[in-house]
């Protein structure tokens, strides 16, 4: 489904594209230089989340967080990839490369929501 275009949808994609980095509603209402309020926040993330423009990444403290993951080539590979959560700068990123885990035999894999946490490149 197509969706039109609106300065809200702009502003929101805009400020994750520009950020790099995966950020949660608050850190983008406090980018976000017109006027919007929550709950028109939650239904744009929402909205990218299903069009596959945006992936949600929920942290271990049960936080959301929303980011464009630029290297993720096909759709599907936005939500099988691992995250990690800096305690330092409290930042959360999408990990560049493939984390590999077994399970036991029998199990299949369909999504992968995981943040791994502990000091980034840029922290350490």
């Amino acid at each position: 489904m197509i969706r039109r275009s609106t300065p809200t949808k702009d502003a929101v994609l805009n400020i994750l594209t520009d950020s790099k980095k995966a950020m949660s509603p608050d850190g983008i209402m406090q980018k976000v230089d017109i006027s919007i309020d929550r709950a028109t926040i939650y239904r744009v993330l929402n909205r990218f989340c299903e069009d596959g423009i945006l992936h949600r990444i929920v942290a271990e403290d049960g936080k959301q967080y929303f980011a464009v993951c630029i290297k993720c080539e096909e759709k599907k590979l936005a939500y099988h990839h691992f995250h990690f959560r800096c305690t330092n700068c409290q930042t959360i990123e999408c990990l560049p490369v493939p984390v590999q885990f077994s399970l036991p035999q029998g199990y299949q894999v369909e999504t992968v929501n995981c943040i791994l946490t502990g000091i980034c490149k840029d922290c350490a």
